[in-house]
Protein backbone atom coordinates (compact mmCIF):
# COMPACT_ATOMS: atom_id res chain seq x y z
CA UNK A 1 0.00 0.00 0.00
CA UNK A 2 3.46 2.42 -0.08
CA UNK A 3 2.59 3.12 -3.76
CA UNK A 4 -0.65 4.43 -2.75
CA UNK A 5 0.04 6.50 -0.26
CA UNK A 6 2.39 8.57 -2.62
CA UNK A 7 -0.06 9.03 -5.55
CA UNK A 8 -0.34 12.64 -6.40
CA UNK A 9 -3.16 12.39 -9.21
CA UNK A 10 -6.03 14.19 -9.22
CA UNK A 11 -9.45 13.14 -7.99
CA UNK A 12 -11.70 14.86 -10.48
CA UNK A 13 -11.46 14.27 -14.07
CA UNK A 14 -9.16 17.06 -15.78
CA UNK A 15 -7.69 17.91 -19.20
CA UNK A 16 -4.32 17.53 -20.23
CA UNK A 17 -2.65 18.94 -23.12
CA UNK A 18 -2.20 16.18 -26.18
CA UNK A 19 0.98 17.70 -26.76
CA UNK A 20 2.72 17.21 -23.38
CA UNK A 21 1.50 13.92 -23.37
CA UNK A 22 3.09 13.70 -26.46
CA UNK A 23 6.55 15.08 -25.71
CA UNK A 24 6.69 13.28 -22.53
CA UNK A 25 6.22 9.73 -24.07
CA UNK A 26 8.27 10.89 -27.41
CA UNK A 27 5.04 8.83 -29.23
CA UNK A 28 2.23 9.89 -30.56
CA UNK A 29 -1.33 10.39 -28.88
CA UNK A 30 -2.77 7.41 -29.77
CA UNK A 31 -0.07 4.77 -29.42
CA UNK A 32 0.89 7.12 -25.70
CA UNK A 33 -3.24 6.19 -24.55
CA UNK A 34 -2.72 2.46 -25.45
CA UNK A 35 0.53 2.23 -23.46
CA UNK A 36 -1.44 4.31 -20.90
CA UNK A 37 -4.36 2.19 -21.04
CA UNK A 38 -2.10 -0.86 -20.06
CA UNK A 39 -0.20 0.96 -17.38
CA UNK A 40 -3.11 1.43 -15.83
CA UNK A 41 -4.91 -2.09 -15.96
CA UNK A 42 -1.65 -2.60 -13.97
CA UNK A 43 -2.17 0.07 -11.40
CA UNK A 44 -5.79 -0.89 -11.19
CA UNK A 45 -5.30 -4.69 -10.47
CA UNK A 46 -2.40 -4.24 -8.05
CA UNK A 47 -4.70 -1.44 -5.93
CA UNK A 48 -7.56 -4.34 -6.16
CA UNK A 49 -5.29 -7.28 -5.14
CA UNK A 50 -4.06 -4.68 -2.07
CA UNK A 51 -7.85 -4.07 -1.12
CA UNK A 52 -8.78 -7.44 -1.26
CA UNK A 53 -5.75 -8.63 0.82
CA UNK A 54 -6.77 -6.31 3.74
CA UNK A 55 -10.50 -7.27 3.43
CA UNK A 56 -9.38 -10.93 3.82
CA UNK A 57 -7.63 -10.20 7.10
CA UNK A 58 -10.85 -8.96 8.17
CA UNK A 59 -12.58 -12.08 7.16
CA UNK A 60 -10.47 -14.31 8.92
CA UNK A 61 -10.91 -12.34 11.79
CA UNK A 62 -14.24 -11.82 12.22
CA UNK A 63 -15.31 -15.02 11.16
CA UNK A 64 -17.42 -16.31 13.99
CA UNK A 65 -18.92 -13.14 15.13
CA UNK A 66 -21.57 -11.65 12.00
CA UNK A 67 -22.24 -8.54 14.29
CA UNK A 68 -18.79 -7.25 14.51
CA UNK A 69 -18.72 -7.47 10.87
CA UNK A 70 -21.11 -4.49 10.02
CA UNK A 71 -19.59 -2.12 12.89
CA UNK A 72 -15.95 -2.45 12.22
CA UNK A 73 -14.95 1.11 12.20
CA UNK A 74 -11.13 -0.49 10.80
CA UNK A 75 -13.34 -1.33 7.71
CA UNK A 76 -15.08 1.33 6.85
CA UNK A 77 -12.07 3.53 7.25
CA UNK A 78 -10.27 0.81 4.95
CA UNK A 79 -12.82 1.24 1.82
CA UNK A 80 -13.40 4.81 2.36
CA UNK A 81 -9.75 5.60 1.75
CA UNK A 82 -10.09 3.09 -1.23
CA UNK A 83 -13.07 5.21 -2.34
CA UNK A 84 -11.29 8.35 -2.59
CA UNK A 85 -8.52 7.11 -4.51
CA UNK A 86 -8.10 8.84 -8.10
CA UNK A 87 -8.81 6.63 -11.22
CA UNK A 88 -6.18 4.52 -12.23
CA UNK A 89 -6.23 6.25 -15.80
CA UNK A 90 -5.33 9.65 -13.85
CA UNK A 91 -2.87 7.34 -11.96
CA UNK A 92 -0.91 6.06 -14.74
CA UNK A 93 -0.83 9.34 -17.41
CA UNK A 94 0.15 11.33 -13.63
CA UNK A 95 3.30 9.08 -13.52
CA UNK A 96 3.98 9.76 -16.94
CA UNK A 97 3.84 13.40 -16.37
CA UNK A 98 5.98 13.20 -13.25
CA UNK A 99 8.16 11.00 -15.20
CA UNK A 100 7.92 7.78 -12.82
CA UNK A 101 7.45 5.72 -16.04
CA UNK A 102 9.10 6.07 -19.68
CA UNK A 103 7.25 4.88 -22.43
Amino acid sequence: MNFLRDIDAPINTETIDRVQLEKKSGKNIYETICILEKISQKINNRIKEDLYSKLEEFSILNKNNLEEIFENKEQIELSRFYEKLPKSTSISIQYLLDGKIKI
